[in-house]
Order: C-alpha cells, then sequence, then structure tokens
C-alpha cells in the first residue's frame, strides 16, 4: 500500500469463537496513528469477513478472540490467498495463555495452512521493534503482569515470514486488552503503552 492512500484497520470476523473483542482498542491505536504519524487515516475501525473478497484490498487486518478458531473452507482460502500474495495479518490471543483454546486451535489452523512449524519466533532484534519506536522486543502487558493466563511473561512473538516479510504476527500477549481503554485516558500514562501498535502497523505498510 502506498503511504499516500488513507489507511483504515480492519477486524477479521470469523465464524467459530468470539472475533468481537477489545471494541475500543481500534479507535484508540487509529487515535495514536493520528498523533505520531503523517498517514491519512480513516478514523472508523473497518469490520469485514474473512470470507469476504473485501480482504484483498485492507492493507492490515486484526484477529483475535478467547475461543476456538477453526475457518470454514471459504475463510481458509482467503487467509492462505491474502498472507501468501503480501497481506498482513496481526493475530492476538485475548487469553494471554500458550494453552488456552484459542491459542491451540489458531496455531493448528495455520499448520494446516501454511505447514507444520511455519509460526516461528521472531528475534527480538527484528526489524518490527525499530519500524518506528524503538524496542527491545515485544513490551510486556499488565495481563502478563497480573499473572492471568498461563501466568507467564512471554519475551517473544511469532510469526509467519512470506518472502523475508511477516505475513502472519501472532502474539500470546494481549496486546487488545492492554490497548482498551478511551484514547482520552492515554494521559494519564506515564509512558503510552499503544506505541508498540504503531511499530506493527507502520512495519506492516512499508516492510
Amino acid at each position: 500500500m502506498s503511504l499516500v492512500n488513507k489507511f483504515f484497520f480492519t477486524r477479521l470476523q470469523y465464524e467459530s469463537g468470539d472475533w468481537d473483542v477489545d471494541q475500543r482498542m481500534p479507535s484508540n491505536v487509529l487515535n495514536s496513528l493520528v498523533e505520531y504519524t503523517s498517514l491519512n487515516i480513516d478514523t472508523q475501525e473497518n469490520i469485514i469477513s474473512l470470507s469476504s473478497n473485501e480482504i484483498f484490498r485492507c492493507p492490515f487486518c486484526y484477529l483475535s478472540g478467547h475461543k476456538l478458531v477453526e475457518f470454514t473452507p471459504q475463510e481458509k482460502e482467503n487467509f492462505e490467498k491474502y498472507v501468501l500474495n503480501g497481506g498482513f495479518v496481526f493475530v492476538d490471543d485475548c487469553n494471554h495463555d500458550i494453552d488456552g483454546l484459542f491459542a491451540k486451535s489458531f496455531e493448528a489452523q495455520m499448520e494446516k495452512i501454511f505447514g507444520t512449524a511455519s509460526l516461528k519466533k521472531i528475534p527480538n532484534n527484528h526489524a518490527l521493534y525499530s519500524s518506528f519506536f524503538k524496542f527491545d522486543g515485544p513490551p510486556t502487558t499488565s495481563q502478563e503482569l497480573n499473572g492471568w493466563g498461563d501466568d507467564i511473561v512471554h519475551d517473544y512473538l511469532k510469526a509467519i515470514e512470506v518472502k523475508n516479510k511477516i505475513g502472519v504476527l501472532y502474539s500470546n500477549k494481549d496486546y487488545g486488552c492492554e490497548w482498551d481503554y478511551d484514547f482520552r485516558n492515554k494521559r494519564f500514562y506515564r509512558i503510552d503503552n499503544t506505541r508498540f501498535s504503531i511499530n506493527i502497523i507502520m512495519y506492516a505498510l512499508t516492510a
């Protein structure tokens, strides 16, 4: 996508599980894009069905949930085609639990589509962590520190790369919940915790 075009945040709706989570997160992330970047932003969240051909005009997609991920044949076909043709999907596990239903079922879907061990840990010096702000790895979330989920602070993210570029970025850290607050409350944070979302989107658009 050319950066002169208007960026829009797309949430993917899938038939299994609960896709409609962290409802305030997109507006908060979009506000941060307006605040920190010069991108032309559509400030309304775009929600589309994974089975729709609309996905092929989306520069960035977000998929999340707590429950089962089991794609229909059309969802599976679209996901594979979108990623293999240069699309970017950020997938975030709301359970922040590597043994939870979302994690196990989503990872199983990725194996069916892209093959065994297609999801790989990315190093903490990956270009993702310096695409806008500088990070030494994935920022820790308050959900991890509170001991919910698997009670583990995950010091890595996983990804499926296509032609040396991330096509699927996968997190067990629950960034969606971390960024799920009214953007007007950001002033109460000592450090803006949405900054990493800018890195993700800028990497998706420019890598």
